[in-house]
């Protein structure tokens, strides 16, 4: 309660368009429309039950009070002066140090450009401050971290001499985005020559005549020395979680439309696999937080492995709660590592998340003859990152790649579920193992389009891992499922 009060006397001294930017600055990790916080009390009261402001961990009020430059609180207060630092993104750091540099002229002139843009009742009524008319544009699509474009064009003629911060912050994102790409270019080395593979690997027909897929697909190279396969010889694989949120209490977060037929497909490709299923639906983030440590702390020594599929709306390195609170992906994966979850070490730990990881759209590039396809945006996302734990034997298959969208079907269920439960269901029983699944699934889906108002738009979906040896599931018995 102490620290609950000296919370409350920070926020009494807080003016009113203070916090307003706290809560603009931490929009992307509150998860909510800003405008439904109403008070620092609310912001503060938020941030605690999302973890993310606690007595143990103040970092990220540190960090806000010295982007306001109001530290003095922190002191005047009681309260830590110093902590780690880059909770913020550095994008709304930007916005808001742009925002501080421009006048109230400048802001009448900026409403002026943007009368063709924006509504001009909103203008006039609704947006009082620039902040108001930065969160407008993110809302409109026509700014964010990626593509600040727009901006520069309207800040330009106003105030040409703040262009120079935001060449900075591209220079840094740029930079940021080479090092992001080296990683992946790192993780694809571990798939081996992927293309020499294909080559020497059978063909497989397209379950869906209406995608283009490639003819080829890479499957188990038995001349590859020195790779093991992971031993599958228990009765059961092992316990696969699936969370499968749906219904979301809170307004920005639509409901996933089709994710009923995921959680299907899903459940019966695994069970066919031999895995003991579990299925959560609609979980707060606490409590996806307490299924993953159950699961982790009941792993047992006989299980040749486990997995987790998630199935969400996502935002910045994680998904999303029905709650509208979020956990990490690092944090989903962490309670599996060799050193936390002993009975599952040297096995291998594999994760499926069905979630955006941006809002941008990947525009299509035709290199054979296509026919389009249809598609619906999950979009309530941004960048992940810091996905792959650096322990061993953990595989990570992500929707797709960072900053983009994946595309979910009211009434078939999403692209990169569907595409993995079918592949699963054809190739298992050939003896391919599940690195040249998931590379079929990329294949897959790469080749479906979706007509967005903008045009045609693809999906390429992100598979990492840190697996010493190859996932060769044993070819069930039975039928594969009908899906």
């Amino acid at each position: 309660m102490d620290f609950q009060a000296r919370l409350l006397k920070v926020g009494n001294d807080l003016r009113k368009d203070e916090v307003r930017a706290l809560v603009f600055l931490c929009s992307d990790i509150l998860g909510c429309n800003p405008a439904a916080v109403q008070s620092a009390g609310d912001l503060f009261s938020r941030l605690s039950d999302q973890d993310h402001l606690s007595e143990e961990q103040p970092h990220l009020l540190v960090e806000l009070l010295g982007i306001i430059q109001r530290t003095k609180l922190l002191r005047d207060h009681n309260l830590p002066r110093t902590g780690a630092q880059d909770l913020i993104s550095p994008y709304r750091k930007l916005l808001y140090s742009l925002s501080e540099e421009l006048t109230a002229d400048d802001l009448k002139d900026i409403k002026f450009l943007l009368n063709n843009k924006l509504p001009r009742g909103k203008l006039e009524e609704v947006v009082s401050t620039t902040l108001e008319v930065f969160m407008e544009l993110e809302h409109r699509a026509l700014i964010s971290d990626t593509d600040l474009g727009f901006l520069e064009s309207i800040i330009q003629p106003v105030c040409p001499v703040l262009l120079e911060k935001i060449n900075q912050f591209n220079a840094q994102n740029s930079e940021v985005k080479k090092l992001n790409f080296s990683f992946i270019i790192e993780i694809f080395k571990l798939f081996g020559d992927v293309r020499d593979r294909q080559r020497r690997c059978s063909k497989y027909e397209n379950p869906n005549p209406e995608v283009l897929v490639l003819s080829a697909v890479g499957c188990p190279d038995v001349s590859v020395q020195g790779v093991e396969t992971y031993l599958m010889t228990a009765a059961k694989r092992g316990r696969c979680l699936i969370i499968n949120n749906c219904n979301f209490r809170v307004s920005r977060l639509k409901k996933r439309e089709g994710t009923m037929v995921d959680e299907a497909s899903l459940d019966k490709v695994l069970k066919w696999l031999g895995f003991e299923v579990e299925i959560q639906r609609d979980c707060t983030s606490k409590k996806m937080s307490s299924l993953i440590q159950e699961l982790a702390k009941t792993s047992q020594r006989d299980w040749d492995c486990v997995m987790c599929c998630v199935l969400s709306h996502g935002l910045e390195g994680g998904v999303y709660g029905v709650d509208g609170g979020t956990v990490e992906i690092r944090k989903l994966m962490e309670p599996f590592s060799g050193t936390n979850c002993p009975s599952l070490a040297g096995k291998p730990k594999i994760f499926f998340i069905q979630a955006c990881q941006g809002s941008r759209q990947q525009d299509i590039v035709y290199t054979d003859a296509g026919t389009p396809g249809h598609g619906y945006v999950d979009n309530n996302a941004v960048q992940a990152k810091e996905c792959i734990p650096s322990h061993a034997d953990f595989l990570l298959g992500m929707a797709t790649v960072p900053s983009f969208v994946s595309f979910r079907d009211g009434t078939h269920g999403t692209w990169y579920i569907q595409s993995l439960c079918q592949n699963l269901a054809d190739m298992v029983p050939r003896g391919c193992d599940l690195i040249s699944i998931l590379t079929k699934v990329n294949a897959d889906v790469s080749k479906k389009v979706a007509w967005i108002d903008s045009g045609h738009k693809t999906q390429m979906p992100q598979p990492a891992f840190t697996l010493t040896k190859k996932i060769v599931f044993p070819a069930p018995n039975t039928p594969h499922p009908v899906l």
